[in-house]
């Protein structure tokens, strides 16, 4: 029975093709995954991935090719049959009514019937939550649950409406590696229990970790499927690449002394009166790179926007070469050389004009500092060729409007120029999200490059093992607090995680 059930195809994808307009998203792919296996899903952004997934989950449908659900001949014109057909797909940015319970949540738009469905549908989530470990509290809110909590109601859901295939698309880029382990642990289960999971990351480590085989998928084709087994990072970045790539990240080794940035008690309040930095304290040195971690949500951008001059300080300092920054304006604070590359999900709603091509966006940095008030695009226009060939940003040309390049490519116009504009303190939060591999590693050289000028840099980031390379220290950051100031050379993720959870920072922690 279990030979049987390890052989039969939960879905068989057979030449897809999807074009938008004149753009190929995805050509003839061949795609097929188990029942009772975990298939993981690589490339580099561009490469097809979401698109592939949006047509099994019925947000797009396929312009040729066909697509076999347990062997049979299948046609996906929406969500509601996909569902029907037993896939369930959980996105990164999850669909949770905040207000409602996670028992309201999960049979929310179900369709049932019934006299007593209330206790019905209380046995059900409770039997499904017992299958697979998915400990939750039925009636709790979503607004009062951890991102991890928050996923295993989104599993959940699509489990109560008897889904069999689940995509996951990056479910661990906000989780502790505690809660990573956790959510494996779930997944394993459901494969013995014969569900088939497609699971979409860029964490290499982890697809070795949790998978069984891998699809790898380059500029819109699927260049190889390989068992997890039998492969290892090198050659899974070779094929997502096309070519060799080093991944090694350097740690420059710096030897200023100079403090540059003081932060004393400092608390920020949001427009309600919520404290969303409560009373932190640290310094960022010449020539250090300083980690902020945390949990999503736990303070690390409304630090950005405080010491940028973006939000207003309610209590507390923060000194450069010991003069307060609390109070003045953005422009005030860019002008003693303090430079912010906040990259948030909206990249286009700060720090880029939509409509301006990257000419234009490089001028904006400085348009007010000139004498005359005609203003010249030649030095502007060089930059921007010139980030174009460093960090290899695909445009059709520099003055193509950002609003027409991808994310990842947008984010690399913001943090070039940002680079460039030779700052002594760098803030970049989030400075890879949604970068592919070869340009996250030209990004972190930049970093190191200027971190060797002697550039203090404030480093937020998400991934842990990126951090615990390319940081000297690292802040953790729960609920607004600091729960630990850790030197990345006595550090291990799991320290990290426990900090990241609210765990008491440990004795001797470096400053």
């Amino acid at each position: 029975m279990e030979n049987k059930t390890k052989e039969t195809m939960a879905i068989e994808l057979k030449q897809i093709t999807k074009t938008f307009g004149s753009v190929v998203a995805n050509n003839r792919i061949d795609l097929s995954v188990k029942q009772g296996e975990i298939l993981a899903l690589l490339g580099e952004n561009g490469s097809g991935k979401t698109t592939l997934m949006n047509m099994l989950s019925g947000i797009y449908k396929p312009d040729s090719g066909s697509i076999l659900i347990n062997g049979q001949l299948v046609t996906i014109n929406s969500p509601e049959d996909s569902i029907r057909l037993g896939v369930g797909m959980i996105h990164q940015h999850f669909k949770l009514v905040e207000a409602l319970s996670a028992t309201d949540n999960i049979i929310l738009g179900a369709k049932e019937k019934g006299i007593f469905l209330n206790k019905v549908r209380a046995e059900k989530i409770s039997e499904i939550s017992k299958r697979f470990g998915l400990n939750i509290d039925p009636e709790k809110k979503i607004y009062q649950m951890s991102v991890s909590e928050k996923q295993t109601v989104e599993i959940l859901k699509v489990l109560y409406r008897k889904a069999d295939i689940l995509i996951l698309d990056e479910p661990t880029a906000v989780l502790t590696p505690q809660e990573t382990k956790r959510l494996f642990e779930i997944l394993n289960l459901m494969k013995k229990e014969g569900c088939a999971v497609i699971i979409i990351t860029h964490k290499l480590n982890e697809v070795l970790e949790i998978s069984d085989r891998v699809t790898i998928l380059r500029k819109g084709e699927s260049v190889a499927t390989v068992t997890t087994a039998n492969t290892d990072t090198q050659e899974l970045t070779e094929l997502m690449v096309g070519r060799p790539v080093e991944l090694s990240i350097d740690h420059p080794e710096t030897y200023f002394e100079e403090n540059l940035l003081e932060i004393h008690h400092l608390t920020v309040s949001d427009e309600e009166n919520f404290e969303t930095i409560k009373d932190i304290s640290f310094d960022l040195n010449r020539g250090e790179i300083l980690g902020v971690a945390g949990i999503a949500g736990s303070g690390q951008k409304e630090l950005c926007e405080a010491i940028a001059g973006l939000l207003p300080v309610k209590k507390g300092a923060i000194l450069y070469h010991n003069e307060n920054l609390v109070g003045k304006s953005p422009n005030e604070i860019i002008k003693m050389g303090i430079s912010m590359s906040f990259i948030p999900e909206d990249r286009l709603g700060m720090g880029l004009a939509a409509s301006m091509g990257m000419v234009e966006n490089m001028l904006l940095k400085k348009y007010n500092e000139g004498k005359s008030p005609f203003i010249s695009k030649k030095a502007a226009r060089e930059l921007a060729k010139r980030l174009v060939k460093q960090l290899d940003i695909v445009t059709p040309s520099v003055d193509t409007p950002v609003r027409r390049l991808s994310g990842g490519n947008v984010q690399k116009v913001l943090l070039g120029r940002e680079i460039e504009s030779e700052p002594n303190v760098l803030i970049t939060a989030y400075a890879v999200r949604g970068l592919d591999i070869n340009s996250s590693y030209t990004i972190y050289d930049s970093l190191n490059e200027q971190k060797k000028k002697g550039v203090g840099i404030l480093f937020i980031g998400e991934d842990l093992d990126v951090m615990l390379e390319l940081c000297d220290r690292i802040m953790v950051l729960c609920h607004g607090k600091v729960t630990g100031i850790v030197d990345t050379k006595n550090t291990s993720k799991e320290q990290l995680g426990l900090l990241m959870t609210g765990a008491s920072a440990k004795k001797g922690e470096t400053k």
